[in-house]
């Protein structure tokens, strides 16, 4: 047998095959620990909350649980400070009233169903005034723009084409949204920004609400806390008949408009079947209140041609898709703006509106791929 020059292989062997792979340092506990948390971190990253040991769902509850284990140890909570970017770790502060309180409970685990906290038989005191904070019926100054919305709604109900539902949760409680509670119709005109309460520990987050009522009275109050009266007092949602299994499963995305310009100005006026198409997460009523003032209304009011309610889609894709259908039509023109600056709005086609409903029939059913828009004919063609 021969010798074997061992050296020679390792020399010749360029691409590593036989070097002795370094051995991954063993971890310790406070890395483990770290690493864990850092899990808890991307799911608050991803989600915009603490995850939660009380859900259904079997991956967030362990993270939620896993939280729960760090919080009840000083130890842990020390350790893992400088990880904690979201005040996922902050202690909590006790809550300085009983709105607070309650618009933490997203559960309605304080609601009194025995009549324990029923104190209409105790001696009555002056009630102190309400601080800001606090949400308040009053009477609503515009009324007369939401009583057509309340008498459509009635109207509805009424030959069948909407229905009451029983209250499907507080994630349904989102802008243009019609309620019944304690048997009068609510309606939702705007939700708020989010707030956050920087000393939760779970990240609490509430949005102010502007709620009309068909008695011509609003209030402000939370989206928490109008869930826990609704689920208190047996309310009721106002939905579509044809759209009624949407409650069950689907989510409201916004909505896709259609608008037409009043503007006397003869650049605009000559165009023929001039329309923008664009969308909003808010009712289009309240998104184009200041039309006269915005460039990308071309600085004059605006009259809604059609509005679609979207649901489980991206409404500004769909939006996306109508713009590029159509962007051989788009209008070119150049406004200037209240501050002085030039613009030029992007959302303007000559297109008539039959033609605008077809290509959205067309995308939600998925045959816009096989169609274009023939500007000369003035319709959509197959492509060929």
């Amino acid at each position: 047998m021969s010798d074997i020059d061992f050296q020679s292989i390792f020399d010749s062997d360029e691409d590593g095959l036989l070097d002795t792979p370094e051995k991954a340092p063993k971890l310790t506990s406070s890395d483990r620990l770290e690493r864990s948390f850092l899990e808890i971190v991307e799911f608050y990253r991803e989600h915009d909350r603490a995850p939660r040991s009380d859900t259904r769902e079997i991956a967030e509850r362990k993270l939620g649980a896993r939280l729960d284990g760090i919080l009840a140890s000083d130890e842990k909570i020390t350790a893992l400070k400088h990880l904690d970017e979201f005040g996922l770790l902050a202690e909590p502060e006790a809550p300085a009233s009983i709105d607070d309180l309650l618009d933490g409970d997203d559960f309605g685990l304080l609601a009194d169903g025995m009549g324990i906290l029923d104190t209409s038989d105790l001696p009555q005191r002056k009630i102190p005034e309400a601080t800001s904070d606090a949400a308040q019926r009053i009477r609503a100054e515009d009324f007369e723009h939401f009583e057509p919305l309340f008498l459509q709604k009635h109207a509805e109900l009424a030959d069948g084409t909407a229905k009451l539902v029983s209250f499907p949760g507080i994630q349904y409680i989102s802008e243009g949204s019609f309620f019944v509670l304690n048997g009068v119709m609510l309606f939702v005109a705007e939700v708020g920004e989010t707030e956050y309460k920087e000393s939760t520990v779970r990240a609490n987050r509430r949005e102010r609400l502007r709620v009309i009522f068909e008695n011509g009275t609003e209030s402000s109050m939370y989206r928490q806390s109008l869930g826990i009266r609704m689920g208190e007092g047996h309310g009721q949602a106002v939905v579509p008949v044809a759209l009624e299994s949407i409650l069950a499963d689907d989510v409201a995305t916004g909505y896709v408009y259609v608008l037409r310009s009043l503007s006397d100005d003869p650049q605009i006026v000559e165009v023929p079947d001039l329309h923008k198409i664009g969308f909003s997460r808010r009712p289009v009523e309240t998104r184009i209140a200041h039309a006269d003032r915005e460039p990308t209304y071309l600085m004059a009011p605006v009259e809604i041609v059609a509005s679609y309610r979207t649901y489980n889609l991206k409404t500004s894709a769909l939006e996306h898709l109508l713009h590029r259908v159509f962007s051989d039509k788009r209008l070119r023109v150049s406004q200037v703006g209240k501050d002085g600056r030039v613009y030029e709005p992007s959302e303007w086609y000559s297109v008539p509106l039959r033609v605008i409903d077809q290509a959205i029939e067309l995308i939600t059913s998925g045959d816009i791929v096989d169609y274009e828009y023939d500007a000369e004919a003035r319709e959509l063609r197959h492509r060929r």
